[in-house]
């Protein structure tokens, strides 16, 4: 599916030396997140427990678990939702806990649940949104523009909650994208869609990534594995595995995803 559909035009990623408070090497791949020792508690529960990531700039990253394992408390985290317990987060060289407004200015997240208002517009959606995201009126004028043309006339007046599932994924990733961020973060985008649907989504996730945006992508299921550049599979709160799927088949003498996640899950409840 174009880029078009969802939401264009993408300005050029920004060159390294050009980035404000990036921590470049010229020559070396670019890290921009860089997590360390991340922790929430809840009370007694501990959500998650002292992790430890890199992502570079550009990558699909699959982050993998069972529901329930932190994939969302960490991404709370890293969107800023969610202070954490203990540990740091660094988006693009800037401290998250000093520097979240700056960090806020690159960042896209996409919630489990879609974001979205589900009693007014597709339309009225983009317009509260950009609205509070600060875009100017002409700006807004030219999402909304856009909007028409990724929704049929049809859909246009239909509030949010009878939207056709797929369509209200498409309309939450186009929200997610109004500002142009350098960094996304979706969590679960494909839940209770059908194959299809999610086959279509990763298309549009690979048109992102063309335009230079780093994702990280959390799923609960195993055939979107192969569809990021390297996993992170989390399971109770710990960072369990974490290479492309190709490099864990062979270090873990796997056949399949499946036997790979059934193998990592026991292995840690087991040491």
């Amino acid at each position: 599916m174009p880029a078009d559909r969802i939401n264009n035009p993408f300005a050029p990623v920004a060159s390294p030396e050009s980035i404000p408070g990036g921590k470049l090497v010229q020559g070396r791949e670019e890290i921009v997140v860089a997590v360390q020792e991340l922790t929430r508690k809840f009370g007694q529960f501990t959500a998650v427990d002292g992790i430890n990531f890199t992502i570079k700039r550009g990558e699909i990253i699959g982050f993998l678990g069972p529901n329930g394992a932190g994939k969302t408390t960490t991404i709370k985290m890293l969107t800023g939702l969610l202070r954490p317990t203990a540990g740091e987060i660094s988006i693009l060289g800037y401290d998250l806990r000093r520097e979240l407004r700056q960090i806020k200015k690159h960042i896209g997240y996409m919630s489990q649940k879609f974001s979205l208002y589900p009693l007014l517009t597709a339309e009225e959606n983009v317009e509260f949104f950009a609205g509070i995201s600060g875009l100017s009126t002409s700006a807004i004028k030219h999402k909304k523009q856009e909007l028409s043309r990724l929704l049929t006339p049809s859909l246009l007046p239909l509030k949010v909650a009878d939207l056709p599932p797929g369509i209200k994924q498409k309309v939450a990733l186009f929200t997610c994208l109004l500002t142009d961020p350098e960094i996304i973060f979706l969590d679960e985008p494909t839940s209770g869609v059908d194959p299809e649907m999610r086959r279509n989504f990763w298309s549009l996730i690979y048109e992102l990534k063309t335009k230079g945006k780093t994702l990280l992508v959390s799923t609960h299921n195993l055939d979107e594995a192969e569809y990021a550049d390297r996993l992170l599979i989390i399971h109770q709160g710990k960072i369990i595995l974490d290479g492309p799927l190709a490099q864990l088949l062979q270090q873990k003498g796997a056949s399949t995803i499946e036997e790979l996640f059934k193998q990592a899950i026991i292995n840690h409840e087991t040491s």
